[in-house]
């Protein structure tokens, strides 16, 4: 299964909100020739780490696609740059953020390969609770737990809640 997490917390001078900005990411995925197979509905999520910076929105969609691991990744950081997305720091606020969150069972963490599966993926609510919608047999393929226990698991302060 291939997962990939969309977010956005900054507008879009091309696409507007960044839930509109999420869907042109979609629109563009597909044009590419990555299938969307199934996608979750939309969740707002806090900045983690805390800060003052706008909350995201943020889904997660099962894609199918003939590319590899690290190619798909290029043009997942392609599509971000063509939307106007400028890598300043890490966790900055951002137009468009896309993520390649697990590719099948794969375990990678090689210098020429992308780290596979997301290593924070399993700590974060804007991750797993979009994830579980679309998939909720999902488990984990480092630690095998499913993901109705890594929802549970989340501190506290992790949420995410279905945008209106």
């Amino acid at each position: 299964m291939i997962l990939v997490g969309i977010g956005a917390n900054l507008p879009s001078v091309r696409f507007g909100s960044p839930e509109r900005t999420c869907e042109a990411a979609l629109a563009t995925l597909a044009a590419e020739g990555v299938r969307v197979l199934r996608r979750s509905r939309w969740y707002r999520s806090a900045p983690v780490p805390s800060s003052e910076q706008p909350w995201y929105v943020n889904g997660v969609v099962q894609a199918s696609t003939r590319l590899g691991p690290k190619p798909l990744l290029e043009l997942l950081h392609r599509i971000e740059r063509a939307f106007g997305r400028v890598r300043t720091e890490p966790n900055a606020a951002r137009v468009i953020d896309l993520d390649l969150l697990a590719y099948d069972d794969l375990m990678t963490d090689g210098p020429d390969e992308p780290l596979l599966p997301h290593p924070r993926m399993h700590q974060r609510a804007f991750v797993l609770l979009p994830l579980a919608e679309i998939a909720p047999e999902w488990r984990h393929p480092v630690t095998g737990e499913p993901i109705d226990r890594l929802i549970a698991a989340l501190p506290p302060d992790q949420t995410a809640t279905l945008v209106e």
